[in-house]
C-alpha cells in the first residue's frame, strides 16, 4: 500500500518565534495514523527545531555537490547531519525564479540517489502549457528528463508533487477531472518506466489546497496525499488537511 503524506511547505515564512508557536500548537494535536505521514519543509534555518518535535522535517532545496566553494547553499551530507529526513527537489519557484534547469534537477536527483536520501520530486505547467492543452507532455517531459538517473530499485526514496503552476497560491485549484486526469498520467509513465515498482510511489497534489477542497482532491485515483502552502502556515488549518486525508 502507498504512502499517505501531507507535506507542509513553508516556503519563505514564519519567524523562529512563530516557529516555535507553531510547534507547540502542532503538539497539542494527536498526529498518531498508520496511515498518513506528516512532513514539514521549513526554512532551512528552522531545520534543527524540529528534530526534537517528532514529526518528519525536510529542506526545500538542496545543491548536488557533496561540499565545496558554492555559497548560500546546502549538500545532501550537511542536510542529513542534522537529522534532516528528506528534501523538495524542482518546485515551480526553483525553476521560474531561480532558472534550475531539468539538466540541474536531474543532478540534485542523482545526488540524494546516491546518498539514499529521500525526495519529493515536484512538476508542473505554466497557464499557457494548460490552454494550449499539452500539459501531459510537458509534465512527462520534466519527468522523462528529472528521473534519468532513477533506477527502479531506487524509487522508494522517491515521491512526486503535481502542482500546476498557475494554480499555486492563486487561490484556484484545478478541477477534480484535471486532477485525475494528469495523476493518471504520471502514474501510467511510473509504471512504464519502472515496472510494478512504479505502483509505489506516492503522487502528492499541491495548488491551493485548503479545508474546502481537500476532502474532494483525496477522493480523486491516485492522490495519495498533497504538498500545502499557505494553509500549512495555520497548525488548526493543516490538521483539518490531516483529518480529510485520514478520513
Amino acid at each position: 500500500m502507498r504512502k499517505q503524506i501531507l507535506a507542509a511547505n513553508w516556503k519563505m515564512n514564519l519567524t523562529q518565534k512563530e516557529v516555535h508557536s507553531w510547534i507547540a500548537d502542532f503538539q497539542t494535536k494527536n498526529w498518531n495514523s498508520e496511515q498518513v505521514q506528516v512532513r514539514v519543509y521549513p526554512s532551512a534555518i528552522y531545520l534543527k527545531d524540529f528534530t526534537t518535535a517528532q514529526v518528519h522535517c525536510g529542506a526545500q532545496n538542496v545543491f548536488h555537490e557533496v561540499r565545496g566553494a558554492f555559497t548560500g547553499e546546502l549538500s545532501v551530507e550537511q542536510l542529513q547531519s542534522i537529522g534532516c529526513q528528506s528534501v523538495l527537489i524542482g518546485h515551480s519557484e526553483r525553476r521560474e525564479l531561480f532558472q534550475e534547469s531539468n539538466e540541474l534537477i536531474a543532478q540534485k536527483v542523482k545526488a540524494c540517489i546516491k546518498a539514499s536520501f529521500p525526495f519529493v520530486l515536484c512538476c508542473g505547467e505554466p497557464l499557457s502549457v494548460r490552454k494550449a492543452q499539452t500539459q501531459e507532455a510537458f509534465i512527462l517531459d520534466q519527468l522523462q528528463k528529472n528521473l534519468e538517473h532513477v533506477s527502479p530499485d531506487q524509487i522508494d526514496l522517491l515521491a512526486i508533487a503535481y502542482e500546476p503552476i498557475w494554480a499555486i497560491g492563486s487561490g484556484l485549484s484545478a478541477s477534480v477531472h484535471e486532477i485525475t486526469e494528469m495523476h493518471l498520467a504520471i502514474r501510467t509513465f511510473l509504471m512504464a518506466r519502472f515496472g510494478e515498482a512504479g505502483q509505489n510511489v506516492s503522487i502528492l497534489y499541491g495548488g491551493s489546497v485548503n479545508t474546502a477542497n481537500a476532502a474532494a482532491i483525496f477522493n480523486c485515483a491516485n492522490v495519495d496525499g498533497a504538498l500545502v502552502g499557505g494553509a500549512s502556515l495555520d497548525v488548526e488549518s493543516f490538521y483539518e488537511l490531516w483529518l480529510a486525508l485520514c478520513a
